[in-house]
């Protein structure tokens, strides 16, 4: 599958391309075609659940896994065949992989030691990296000394020694608990944008990349299923899979009932966002975010209203996420979230009957009957 899109810096000359990327493990495909433009100073997320190839993309990239076919290109330069040691890159793992036997500073300063920088110039290098973390003072410790969001820190700022023109990021957070985790990466983030370095990182955590990427490519089965912007990916998911695994999302049985209509239980509803190529009469998904499940007291105007009796409603926090069914003879399951105030304001309980609306501009139909869970419902099972 190949995407050319480009990203922030625009333009004809990606300073990373992957092209028709195959790699094998024995009869085992781990990333099948696989094409990918990336831009200069780009923040990219690799994003998929396990096994996608997400991670043995980013050590095609590396070198670390030969592709065994297509091409990587960085800076216009084919590096395809080229050993680790020789691409422009510094990387960061999951597991921190710091010297346990150096001090920060010599961790920090073993790939310009081992370039044979001046002891001067090195120095320099590292008290500006450590400051740029937050460490100025922690230089002289071990890492056992150090919590794991520091280490972290310094595991980044030896990626960074350098000056690479590539920072390849392997699951940088997931081993840091999530409090230590939210903050980090705002800082990553901060720092990426202050340096200007493309960036590529491989993460499963869906929130991680919405928060941190200019764009997101999603993964499946070793081959890209989209590519775009947090935003595009949240609200133009491309397909089931990338519905389903970015963030809630209801999928309901309907058939086409006509050029922008869909029936829905024995409900018919008004859809803007097109049918997908499907024509009256077939079988459809459509899809709506619970967070886009409104209510008559907040509109009034909508065609799209639906009776629905609340079966479960669960308190999470900032919202409630309610589970609904329709009162017609399809008893369709849904799920909608709703505000504090509103469920106090027009006083949702269990048991009661409700009218929903389906906002036209809000549905997505996908072709056929979805294999993809009810991730709303499943989430507050």
């Amino acid at each position: 599958m190949s995407d050319t899109s480009t990203g922030k810096s625009g333009g004809n000359n990606p300073y990373l391309r992957i092209k028709n990327l195959t790699k094998m493990f024995g009869d085992f495909t781990a990333l099948n075609d696989v094409s990918l433009d990336i831009n200069k100073g780009e923040f990219i997320c690799f994003l998929g659940p396990s096994g996608c190839g997400k991670t043995t993309l980013l050590r095609a990239i590396a070198g670390l896994d030969i592709q065994t076919r297509g091409s990587v290109e960085q800076g216009g330069v084919d590096i395809s065949a080229l050993p680790p040691s020789e691409r422009d890159f510094g990387i960061v793992f999951q597991s921190y992989a710091l010297f346990p036997n150096l001090n920060v500073k010599r961790n920090v300063a073993y790939g310009l030691e081992n370039r044979k920088v001046a002891k001067a110039q090195t120095a320099a290098r590292v008290r500006e990296l450590l400051g740029l973390v937050s460490l100025a003072d922690q230089g002289d410790k071990y890492p056992s000394q150090l919590s794991g969001g520091q280490q972290q820190r310094v595991a980044l700022a030896r990626a960074l020694a350098t000056s690479p023109g590539l920072l390849l990021l392997d699951e940088p957070l997931s081993a840091l608990d999530a409090k230590v985790r939210v903050h980090l990466r705002h800082e990553v983030k901060h720092l990426q944008h202050k340096l200007g370095v493309t960036t590529v990182m491989v993460t499963h955590d869906q929130e991680e990349a919405l928060t941190m990427a200019d764009r997101i490519v999603v993964m499946n089965e070793g081959v890209i299923e989209q590519v775009g912007t947090p935003l595009e990916i949240y609200r133009h998911p491309a397909s089931p899979f990338v519905a389903d695994f970015v963030g809630a999302m209801n999928f309901l049985p309907a058939t086409v009932t006509g050029p922008n209509s869909v029936r829905i239980g024995a409900s018919d509803l008004t859809v803007t966002g097109g049918l997908n190529g499907s024509a009256q009469g077939a079988t459809v998904t459509v899809c709506i975010r619970p967070e886009d499940v409104t209510t008559r007291a907040i509109d009034k105007t909508s065609a799209n209203m639906i009776e629905a009796t609340v079966d479960d409603l669960e308190f999470l926090g900032s919202f409630y996420r309610a589970a609904l069914t329709t009162t017609d003879d399809g008893k369709i399951e849904f799920m909608a979230d709703f505000s504090i105030n509103l469920v106090r304001d027009i006083n949702v309980t269990d048991g009661m009957t409700i009218a929903v609306s389906l906002p036209e501009g809000r549905l997505r139909v996908f072709p056929g009957e979805t294999t993809q869970t009810n991730r709303a419902r499943d989430a507050a099972a």
